[in-house]
C-alpha cells in the first residue's frame, strides 16, 4: 500500500531533526555496545546476527498486533527492498568486525564521508548535475576522509578501508530509503532488512557463536536488536516529516555521541588527525546541505 506524500509544515520539520537526534543516539548505542562485545572476544558475526534477529523479531510481533493486508509491492520495490537490506547488511558485518581494531570516533568521522557519495551518485542514480560550490564540497570532504585514515601513515590500519566502503553502502542505502520512503511503508522496510539479514546470517551464527560470560555481555547482545529496531524505525519516519536535504547536519550528532561514550567508558579522546578531518567532512556536508537547500528553493519558488 503506497503511502501519500508527506507536506512539510514547519511543526513537522521540527519534529523530524528531533527523531534524527533521537536515531543516531540509538545506532551509538549499538557501536558502543559491538565494541565492548568484540574486545570480550565475541564474533563479529554473532553480533550482527543478534542486531539483525533482534529487530526483525520485534518487526514481526508488531506486525502480527497490528496486522492487516499485505502489501503490494511492484517488482522493482521488491528490487530495491532487497538491495537496500543487502546493502546494510554487508555494511553492518563489515563495521562490526572493523570496530575491534579502530576507536568509535574515528570510524563515525570516516562514515560520515556518505554524504559525500550520495551527490556523486546522485549523478548517474537521480540525474542531477552537480555545479561548482557542490563538486569543491565533495574534493573537500575527500580531504577529510584522508587527514583521518592516513594510508601512507604509520598510523594506518587497512580496517579503515572497510569504513571507506561502508560510507559508500550507506550512500545507496539513503538515496533508496529517500526513493521508497513515500511508497511503502516504514514497516515493510524494516521487515525486509531484519529478515535478510537474519536469514543470510544464521549460518554464521550457528559455526561461531561463542557464550557471552557476563550478565551485561548477554543484555548488550540481546539490546542489539532493540536499538537497532529504534533507529532505524525512527530514522525511517522522519523522512516522511522532513526534506532528508533538512535532516542530514542533524546526523553529524553521531560523532558527538560515540566520541562521548568512548570517553566515558574506555577514556579515549579522538586523536588531533580525526578531529580535524572530522572537522573538514563536516565542512563539506554542511556545503551540500546549503546548496541543496538553494536548488530546493528555487525550484519551489
Amino acid at each position: 500500500m503506497n503511502n501519500p506524500s508527506p507536506s512539510f509544515g514547519a511543526d513537522r520539520v521540527e519534529l523530524g531533526m528531533i527523531m534524527m537526534l533521537m536515531a543516531w543516539g540509538f545506532f551509538s548505542l549499538v557501536d558502543t555496545s559491538v565494541k565492548w562485545l568484540v574486545l570480550a572476544g565475541l564474533p563479529a558475526l554473532q553480533l550482527a546476527f543478534a542486531r539483525y534477529a533482534g529487530q526483525f523479531v520485534i518487526t514481526c510481533a508488531l506486525s502480527l498486533r497490528n496486522f492487516g493486508p499485505l502489501p503490494v509491492l511492484t517488482r522493482q520495490q521488491l528490487v530495491l527492498l532487497t538491495i537496500r537490506s543487502s546493502l546494510l547488511a554487508s555494511a553492518t558485518v563489515l563495521n562490526f568486525y572493523a570496530l575491534r581494531f579502530l576507536p568509535l570516533p574515528l570510524t563515525a568521522s570516516i562514515m560520515f564521508s556518505s554524504p559525500i557519495f550520495v551527490s556523486l551518485l546522485a549523478v548517474p542514480l537521480l540525474g542531477e548535475k552537480i555545479g561548482r560550490w557542490r563538486w569543491g564540497a565533495v574534493l573537500l570532504g575527500f580531504t577529510g576522509v584522508l587527514v583521518i585514515v592516513q594510508p601512507f601513515g604509520n598510523t594506518f590500519h587497512p580496517a579503515a578501508l572497510i569504513i571507506v566502503y561502508n560510507a559508500l553502502a550507506m550512500a545507496l542505502f539513503s538515496i533508496i530509503t529517500r526513493k521508497l520512503s513515500n511508497q511503502v511503508t516504514p514497516q515493510t522496510m524494516q521487515m525486509f532488512v531484519g529478515g535478510l539479514g537474519t536469514i543470510v546470517l544464521f549460518p554464521f551464527f550457528v559455526f561461531s557463536w561463542q557464550l557471552p560470560e557476563s550478565t551485561l555481555n548477554w543484555a548488550l547482545m540481546i539490546g542489539l536488536g532493540f536499538w537497532a529496531w529504534a533507529g532505524h524505525e525512527i530514522f525511517t519516519r522522519a523522512h516522511a516529516f522532513a526534506p532528508a536535504s533538512v535532516l542530514m547536519p542533524f546526523s553529524y550528532s553521531f560523532i558527538l555521541y560515540l566520541s562521548l561514550s568512548s570517553y566515558l567508558v574506555w577514556g579515549d579522546l579522538p586523536s588531533a588527525s580525526t578531529l580535524v578531518g572530522a572537522v573538514i567532512i563536516v565542512l563539506s556536508g554542511l556545503i551540500i546541505w546549503w546548496r541543496e537547500n538553494i536548488v530546493l528553493k528555487r525550484r519551489t519558488s
